[in-house]
C-alpha cells in the first residue's frame, strides 16, 4: 500500500508539474514561484491532498536536488572567479552578507529583541537560495554581466554565511552564559572546513577517474555515483552537504583537463528533482507559524530585503560594480530556504529558550521569500536586459553536449 500510494502521488506531481510549467511560459511569474504556490495549496496548510509518507521522502528528495545544483555551482563558480569578474564577485558577496548581518542586528536591538537572538537571525538572513535563483535564471534563459554576478553570489553567499553564522552563534554563545563561544566556532570550523576536505578528496579522484568508459565523456552514471556519495558522506560526517557538492564540482573543472563535457549529464536529469523540491517545499511551508510570530517575522523580513539592497548599492559601489549590479543584485538575492533553516534549527538546539520564535520567524519568512523572491529574480533579470540573451547557438551546443 505504501510503495502505490507513493507512486501514484510522484506521478501526479510529475504531470502536474509539467502543466505548472506550460502554464509559466503563458505567465510572468518563474515557474518556481507557481511551483511553491501549487505546493502550499495541496500542502497542509491547503487543502491536505498530500499523504503522510511525504516526512519521509522529502529530505531525500530535496537533498538529491540541492546535491546536483551544488556540483553544477562548483563549475560555474570556479570559472567565474577565475575570469575577469572574480574580485568583484567575492568582493561583492562578502559586503552584502556583512551588511545584510549589521542591519539586522541594528534593526532588531532598536525593536529591544534580546542580544543573543538578534545576532542568531541576522546571520540567518545572510543565506540565500541557490535552488530558486538558478532555476529562474536557467528559466529566463539569462546571460550577462550581471547574471554572472548573481550567479557567482549564489554559489558563494551561503559558504559567507555558514562563517558568519558559526562567528555569531559562538558570540552569542559568551554573551547569554550558555558557553565559552568554543562550540560555536567549532560548528563552523567543522561545517565548513569538513566540507571544503570532502569536496577536495572526492573531487580529485572524480576528475581523474570519470571520463574514461568514454573518452572525455563521463557518463550519467559516473557523475550521480560521485554526487550522491558526497552527500552522503557529508551527512554521515555532519558537514555542509551543498558546500561539499560544490567544491567537488570545483575541483573536477579544475583538475579534469582530459573532459569535453564534465558536468552536462547531470543536467539532463536535476530538473524532475528539483521540480518535486519546489512542489514539496511549498507544501511544508506553515501558515500557523507565520501568524505565531507575529510581527517579529514582519520586522525580520523588511530588514532582510533592506539589507539585501542596501548590500548590494554600498558593496557594489565600493567595489566599482555596474550600476545594474549596484541597483539589481539585492532584489534578486531575495530568494531564501534550505541553509537558513538549518540554522534556525541548529540555533534553536543551542538556544532552547529562543527555539519557538527563531523557528517561527525563519518558516514564516520563507513562505514570503520563497513565493516573491524568484518574482523579483526575474524582474532584475529583465530590467538589466538579460533575459533571455542565450543564443540559439549556446542553446543547441547545450543540447548536443
Amino acid at each position: 500500500m505504501l510503495v502505490s500510494t507513493l507512486l501514484m502521488t510522484l506521478g501526479g506531481l510529475f504531470l502536474a508539474g509539467v502543466m505548472i510549467e506550460g502554464i509559466g511560459r503563458r505567465t510572468p511569474l518563474p515557474r518556481v514561484t507557481l511551483l511553491l504556490g501549487f505546493g502550499f495549496a495541496i500542502g497542509p496548510s491547503g487543502w491536505d491532498l498530500l499523504p503522510d509518507i511525504q516526512d519521509i521522502w522529502f529530505p531525500v528528495i530535496a537533498d538529491m536536488a540541492l546535491l546536483m545544483i551544488g556540483f553544477l555551482l562548483g563549475e560555474k563558480l570556479v570559472s567565474l572567479l577565475s575570469g575577469k569578474l572574480g574580485p568583484m564577485i567575492l568582493k561583492v558577496s562578502l559586503y552584502n552578507a556583512l551588511i545584510t548581518v549589521a542591519v539586522l542586528i541594528i534593526g532588531l536591538w532598536v525593536l529591544n529583541i534580546p542580544t543573543s537572538m538578534a545576532l542568531l537571525l541576522a546571520a540567518i538572513a545572510a543565506a540565500t537560495d541557490p535552488a530558486a535563483t538558478t532555476d529562474v535564471i536557467e528559466e529566463a534563459r539569462a546571460k550577462g554581466p550581471f547574471t554572472s554576478v548573481l550567479v557567482g553570489v549564489v554559489a558563494i553567499d551561503d559558504a559567507w554565511g555558514m562563517i558568519l553564522f558559526s562567528i555569531l552563534l559562538a558570540t552569542a554563545l559568551v554573551l547569554s552564559g550558555n558557553g565559552n563561544g568554543v562550540d560555536g566556532l567549532w560548528l563552523g570550523v567543522h561545517d565548513v572546513g569538513g566540507a571544503l576536505l570532502l569536496g577536495v578528496l572526492l573531487g580529485a579522484p572524480m576528475a581523474y577517474l570519470t571520463g574514461r568508459t568514454r573518452s572525455g565523456k563521463p557518463t550519467l552514471v559516473e557523475a550521480l555515483g560521485f554526487v550522491f556519495l558526497c552527500g552522503g558522506l557529508a551527512k554521515w560526517f555532519e558537514v555542509s552537504f551543498l558546500l561539499a557538492a560544490m567544491v567537488m564540482g570545483a575541483m573536477v573543472y579544475a583538475l579534469a583537463s582530459h573532459h569535453k563535457r564534465p558536468f552536462h549529464e547531470i543536467e539532463y536529469v536535476d530538473w524532475p528533482f528539483k521540480m518535486l523540491f519546489f512542489i514539496l517545499a511549498g507544501a511544508a511551508l506553515n501558515i500557523p507559524a507565520l501568524l505565531s510570530a507575529g510581527y517579529l517575522v514582519i520586522a525580520y523580513i523588511l530588514l532582510r530585503i533592506v539589507g539585501k539592497i542596501a548590500g548590494a548599492v554600498i558593496g557594489g559601489k565600493l567595489c566599482g560594480a555596474p550600476v545594474s549590479v549596484q541597483r539589481w543584485l539585492g532584489p534578486a538575492l531575495l530568494p531564501q530556504a534550505g541553509v537558513g533553516l538549518g540554522m534556525a534549527l541548529v540555533a534553536a538546539q543551542s538556544f532552547p529558550q529562543f527555539a519557538e520564535p527563531l523557528l517561527a520567524i525563519s518558516i514564516g519568512s520563507t513562505v514570503l521569500f520563497e513565493l516573491i523572491g524568484p518574482v523579483m529574480t526575474r524582474l532584475a533579470l529583465r530590467r538589466c536586459g538579460e533575459e533571455g540573451r542565450q543564443s540559439s547557438i549556446s542553446k543547441t551546443h547545450h543540447k548536443d553536449s
